[in-house]
């Protein structure tokens, strides 16, 4: 018999939306202020790097979209273990939880190291893939290569969080990833200028200071009673848990890889179209992060919530979590949108010397802010069907929306003698159609949660 948790604060909590409202909050700030603080951190963080000169930012941002994809491939598998253990904290089942998490320490284990051994191998030939420009290929190579050591420990970071989370927890890794990001900022002036080691410098930096994450993150996980597995259960066979997380992760790892290498495609063309228009590129993308970051805050609290609701076959508390994440996501990217459109100029200043990259990105950010709460609710009906562990759908939707409508049409505009401008808005109705599709999709389907 599966081990039973008499003390669920879960099962006792409310179903109506006023409580779920505040176990959403409760839940959603500590996701939305670890996103948001650490953004500022990386603001600093490129800001650094952009005060080297547009070679440098070009340079580092060459690996930007390539390590998309990279860190992408293991999350399927953190997004099923959140929503498996979410559902087993639901039912107050132990046993189950302590399973899932011996599962995601051997996902980490086997992932982290093929992930590092193929990275490492591919460095000398990622700038020529991106088509990056020949005199800053050699420092984009060794940015790339030494990030490239820490690779494990960021797949273990995602994990362990992923495994608090579900078990209502994100105040603990808000507190372990705003600290990394703190290390990784002290490191770079360190590194960059007092040293004078360039993006070598931003490189160890980062690669330090994710490793020290992922150390604090899994000692953070070991530290749960729910989570705390025997290690000599840790190579030991859990029957058909693992063909469970199996089926919630590969339509995920399908959907990061069709976007991923999307963003890579897209990012290869407009790399190809000048490194000032590539630096204002990068850089927007950059500056735009805060705005729309509380979305995945969200997001992250809604698929704990969500599982919960499923494990608990609480019908009500599933209808009204759904309502309330949705409808507070897209109060706040409506605000974050019209922020954004106010001070894009000043945001781009933060980040460059150079005028023009500035103006041009800067616009970029004015346009893009009207996409803000399509955005919020594209990400949060994600987290809705990845806390059922319905996830195929999203998986076509992506599909379909990213290269039907952002790299065909990022490559008819650049064919007919387009600029970026038209780029970002293929960007933008990629975005738009995503959301209404999901919306369609979520709004039409019937989920039996007794049957999950």
């Amino acid at each position: 018999m599966s081990e039973k948790n008499p003390e669920n604060t879960i099962t006792s909590a409310g179903s109506g939306k006023k409580a779920v409202l505040i176990s959403l909050v409760q839940l959603a700030l500590p996701a939305i202020v670890q996103q948001i603080l650490s953004s500022i951190l990386q603001y600093v963080d490129t800001a650094m790097v952009g005060h080297l000169g547009e070679a440098a930012t070009a340079a580092v941002s060459t690996s930007t979209t390539p390590n998309w994809l990279i860190h992408s491939l293991p999350w399927g598998f953190i997004i099923g273990t959140l929503s498996l253990t979410s559902q087993a904290y639901g039912r107050g089942d132990r046993e189950e939880m302590k399973k899932l998490a011996a599962t995601g320490c051997r996902i980490v284990l086997f992932f982290g190291l093929l992930l590092t051994a193929v990275c490492l191998a591919i460095s000398p030939f990622l700038p020529g893939w991106m088509q990056a420009a020949p005199e800053i290929r050699d420092d984009a190579s060794s940015y790339f290569f030494i990030v490239s050591f820490s690779l494990m420990f960021f797949v273990g970071n995602g994990m362990f969080a992923a495994c608090m989370q579900a078990i209502k927890d994100t105040r603990t890794p808000m507190i372990i990833n705003v600290s990394a990001n703190a290390l990784n900022v002290l490191l770079n002036w360190l590194l960059i200028y007092r040293v004078g080691m360039g993006t070598n410098g931003a490189a160890l930096a980062t690669s330090v200071s994710t490793i020290c994450g992922g150390i604090g993150m899994f000692l953070a996980f070991r530290r749960k009673s729910e989570l705390n597995f025997p290690m000599r259960d840790l190579f030991k066979r859990s029957g058909d848990l693992f063909s469970r997380l199996l089926k919630i992760a590969i339509p995920v790892i399908g959907t990061n890889v069709v976007s991923c290498t999307g963003y890579v495609v897209f990012a290869g063309m407009v790399s190809g179209m000048g490194v000032t228009i590539f630096a204002a590129h990068s850089i927007a993308l950059t500056a735009e992060e805060i705005f729309y970051l509380p979305g995945y805050g969200i997001r992250t609290a809604t698929s704990a919530l969500i599982g919960i609701a499923i494990g608990e076959k609480n019908r009500q508390k599933f209808n009204n979590v759904r309502e309330v994440s949705l409808v507070l996501t897209c109060l706040l990217m409506v605000f974050n949108g019209t922020v954004l459109y106010l001070v894009a100029d000043p945001l781009m200043r933060l980040f460059t010397n150079s005028e023009e990259v500035t103006i041009l990105g800067a616009r970029l950010l004015r346009i893009v802010a009207f996409c803000e709460p399509f955005f919020g609710v594209m990400v949060v009906w994600e987290g809705i069907f990845y806390g059922t562990g319905r996830t195929r759908a999203v998986f076509v939707i992506e599909s379909l929306s990213m290269w039907g409508i952002r790299i065909l049409g990022t490559y008819l505009v650049i064919r007919a003698g387009y600029g970026v401008i038209e780029v970002w808005t293929c960007m933008i109705a990629d975005n738009i159609v995503k959301a209404l599709a999901l919306t369609v999709y979520g709004l039409t389907s019937k989920i039996e949660i007794e049957k999950v």
